[in-house]
C-alpha cells in the first residue's frame, strides 16, 4: 500500500500450527470448528504475518517472525515452517542490512525468533547488525525471568544477543516512533505487548499483534487461552474494533492466513471484514 512517500507491506516468514483449543479460549470447539476446521492432532494453521514500513529515511520492520533455529520438538509441536523472511525481503529489494528499526510487539518465539540466528561457527548473531530493537521495557524484563506460564514461549536467545551488541531500545509506554508511526501498550498476550499506529497522510493502519491474531479473532468471545492477561486482551479488542467501525481504521492481522488485512464494518452488532491486500 502506497501512502504518498511512504509505503506498507507485509512480508510473511511462513506458518505455524498452533492448538485450536488454546486459540479460541472458551469457545467450543463445535463453535470454532464451524470457521476453519483443525488438523488430526487439533491444530489451526496460522500465518507469520509481519509488517514492513518504508519511508523516505526508514525502513521499519514490525515482529521478525521464528527464524532459523526453532527445532526438535518445538518444531514439532506446531508444525513450524518458517524462515521466509530473508526471502520476502529480497523480493523487495532489501536486505536484513537494510532495516534500520525493528518495532517488536512482543518477545515470544514466533515474533522475535527470527531477531537472531546461529552464524558458521554456532555463535549466535543479530540478523539485522544495523537495526534498533525496540521493545517495552516491562516486556524485556518479563521475557528475562518468565513466569511458568510464559516459560516455554520465550528463548533468551531471541534477545540477550541483542542486549549485548546494544541493539535494543527499551521503551517505557506509549511511543512516537517517528512522526506518524507509534506503539500502545495494550497487555493482553503477555506483559508489555505492544501495537502498532502509522498516520501517514489519509491512511490510518494498525498492526493488532497478538491481540486480534486472525479475522476470526474480532469476535468478543474469541480470546486465546494463550493470553496472561485475557480481559486485557478483551478490552483492547473492544477499542480496537471501535475504532475500525466508527473512524474507518485497517487493521493488519499478525496471524491470518491468506487476506491479512482488512476493513471493519458493523450491521446491526453484526461485523464484517472488507479485505485489503497489502
Amino acid at each position: 500500500m502506497k501512502l504518498g512517500s511512504a509505503s506498507v507491506n507485509l512480508v510473511s516468514d511462513g506458518y505455524l500450527s498452533k492448538d485450536g483449543g488454546a486459540l479460541f479460549g472458551r469457545v467450543p470447539k463445535m463453535d470454532w470448528e464451524q470457521a476453519i476446521k483443525p488438523d488430526r492432532r487439533n491444530r489451526v494453521k496460522m500465518g507469520i504475518n509481519l509488517m514492513l514500513i518504508q519511508t523516505p529515511k526508514y525502513n521499519i520492520l514490525v515482529d521478525t517472525g521464528i527464524g532459523s533455529k526453532s527445532g526438535g520438538s518445538i518444531k514439532d509441536t506446531y508444525s513450524l515452517n518458517g524462515n521466509k523472511l530473508a526471502k520476502g525481503l529480497k523480493q523487495l529489494n532489501l536486505s536484513p542490512k537494510d532495516i534500520n528499526l525493528i518495532i517488536l510487539s512482543h518477545l515470544q518465539f514466533d515474533r522475535a525468533g527470527g531477531c537472531t540466528k546461529l552464524d558458521r561457527s554456532g555463535k549466535l548473531v543479530p540478523v539485522f547488525p544495523k537495526a534498533k530493537h525496540l521493545v517495552q521495557k516491562i516486556c524485556l524484563e518479563e521475557s528475562k525471568s518468565p513466569s511458568e506460564i510464559e516459560k516455554s514461549f520465550v528463548n533468551e536467545d531471541d534477545f540477550l544477543p541483542l542486549v549485548e551488541k546494544d541493539l535494543i531500545e527499551e521503551l517505557d509506554g506509549p511511543t512516537e516512533i517517528i512522526p506518524g508511526i507509534r506503539t500502545e501498550v495494550t497487555g493482553g498476550p503477555s506483559k508489555g505487548h505492544q501495537i502498532v499506529f502509522i498516520e501517514w497522510g489519509s491512511e490510518r493502519i494498525i498492526y493488532v499483534g497478538s491481540v486480534i491474531p486472525t479475522r476470526l479473532h474480532i469476535y468478543p468471545q474469541n480470546v486465546a487461552a494463550y493470553d496472561v492477561y485475557p480481559y486485557e486482551t478483551l478490552q483492547w479488542k473492544q477499542k480496537l474494533i471501535d475504532m475500525a467501525v466508527n473512524d474507518g481504521w485497517l487493521l493488519v492481522f499478525g496471524n491470518e492466513v491468506g487476506s491479512s488485512a482488512g476493513y471493519l464494518s458493523s450491521n446491526s452488532g453484526n461485523l464484517a471484514i472488507q479485505s485489503i491486500e497489502l
